[in-house]
């Protein structure tokens, strides 16, 4: 069993964040454990298909991720302050993406929420959280939001 002394905490910046949050802290608390805080930013591949200009998908893309890493820069004062903590905006597939995050980290664990999708919502959408616990070789926490 791998030591939990970096916790890869997965979110989304979704209304359920602040409660990821307070988990991971309290795991890490526990544990004396480092948190990486990761976002992954979607790809923007599938418009290439729509005769929509590279240029174009670049420059959102690059939106996006400016947008995202000032969001997890106040994530980070807000919910981390005062413990080993760092925040990591990526870009990709993410269930592939948060996997090779916590193994390329060495994490011990893996926190993450889940949006109770059923029925056509989850057929439609998919579940990131259930294919990382299906892919993942460590523990993964998810958490519901309430």
């Amino acid at each position: 069993m791998r030591e939990i002394g970096h916790i890869l905490l997965a979110m989304d910046f979704s209304e359920s964040a602040d409660q990821l949050a307070e988990y991971a802290r309290l795991f890490a608390e526990k544990f004396q454990a480092r948190i990486t805080v990761l976002y992954v930013a979607p790809t923007m591949n599938r418009y290439g298909k729509l005769y929509v200009p590279s240029n174009s998908i670049d420059q959102l893309a690059g939106q996006i991720l400016d947008g995202a890493k000032r969001a997890m820069g106040e994530f980070m004062d807000r919910h981390f302050s005062g413990i080993k903590a760092d925040g990591l905006v990526e870009y990709g597939y993410a269930p592939e993406k948060i996997l090779e995050v916590a193994e390329d980290l060495e994490a011990g664990l893996i926190i993450m929420g889940t949006h109770g999708r059923v029925g056509v919502d989850r057929i439609l959408f998919g579940s990131v959280a259930e294919k990382v616990v299906k892919m993942a070789r460590i523990p993964v926490v998810t958490v519901r939001p309430v």
